[in-house]
């Protein structure tokens, strides 16, 4: 009698442990792919995703499975197509590389004037106006400032389109790309496929709530972009190159907040009125980088707008605004 609750255990045990051999992880500039595949008659025949970045492949025997031959060969006729996915996928990780080197240079000219404007004006010889120099100094580095927010700007919408292209472009690329033909005994032995691709599969959207003593939480959400059907997801605000370390999140219902950070935050001013009127200096004092993203505004528990987060390493700080 209790042979049959055992055996439906075991049922749902097992297809729990196969399922989970099957899943996804989006990074902030690809993701990685894992997936369980099963041979007939000795052959295993699996389209590659179309956007496999070249040399991430891995093919894992299975205990009792030996690999004897892999091919891959092309499975559509999308070249036009896969260049143009490569170009964009490169431009786009410029546009990457030239956040990373704006966060730098914000940090640089930030520290400049601040140096700038603390400095106690003294007469000399060779500076006989002191203040009409600490003032030159303090405009030339919020004039680069400006040119950082500028420059940032242009390349977060530079980006928008590319992931729009992208999407297109992936879309046209359905029926092109590679596939990969695995010759493994026994006859029905199994195999692990793992690689990653360039597709950016989820958009990070945040929710602020500062909380009147120095600090503020910073909720993080996922709105997923790409294709996770069949596997399970996770996301994570790391890179690729960074997936043996970075901490990864399982994707939750839709609305679901995948991590809260408690920050600093300081300079906070907040108008009340017709119109909401909100900005202040947030620190991430987290481990994680945070990406860029869109971000709901809350205080005392009511919504007060939307804004653009723009991004922050750890330990780094910026000036977050909503209006005014």
């Amino acid at each position: 009698m209790y042979i049959k609750p055992i055996f439906l255990f075991l049922v749902i045990f097992l297809a729990g442990s196969a399922s989970a051999e099957n899943r996804i992880t989006f990074y902030r500039d690809g993701a990685l792919l894992q997936q369980e595949a099963g041979a007939a008659r000795g052959i295993i025949d699996i389209p590659l995703h179309p956007r496999l970045i070249e040399h991430t492949l891995k093919i894992i025997p299975a205990h009792g499975t030996t690999i004897q031959r892999v091919e891959t060969y092309k499975s559509g006729t999308g070249s036009a197509t896969d260049r143009e996915l490569e170009a964009l996928t490169e431009q786009r990780r410029r546009l990457e590389d030239r956040l990373q080197a704006l966060e730098t240079r914000e940090a640089i000219f930030t520290s400049a004037a601040k140096a700038q404007s603390g400095k106690a004006p003294r007469k000399s010889k060779t500076n006989p106006d002191p203040l009409k120099t600490i003032r030159q100094g303090t405009d030339f580095a919020i004039a680069q400032l400006e040119t950082v927010y500028t420059t940032r700007r242009k390349t977060n919408q530079e980006i928008k389109r590319i992931d729009a292209r992208l999407a297109a472009s992936g879309k046209n690329s359905r029926s092109a790309g590679s596939s990969v033909r695995i010759t493994v005994t026994p006859p029905r032995g199994m195999v692990t496929l793992r690689y990653a691709t360039a597709e950016q599969g989820w958009q990070p959207y945040y929710n602020l709530y500062p909380a009147g003593d120095g600090t503020a939480r910073l909720q993080l959400s996922a709105r997923i972009t790409g294709d996770g059907r069949g596997r399970q997801v996770r996301v994570s605000t790391g890179s690729l190159a960074e997936s043996a370390t970075a901490a990864t999140f399982p994707v939750q219902p839709l609305g679901a907040v995948l991590a809260a950070y408690l920050l600093p935050i300081t300079e906070e001013r907040y108008s009340e009125g017709i119109f909401n009127s909100f900005s202040a200096m947030i620190t991430n004092s987290s481990p994680q980088y945070l990406p860029p993203g869109d971000s709901g505004l809350f205080r005392s528990g009511a919504y007060l707008g939307k804004f653009r987060f723009e991004g922050l390493s750890s330990g780094r700080s910026r000036v977050v605004s909503l209006g005014g």
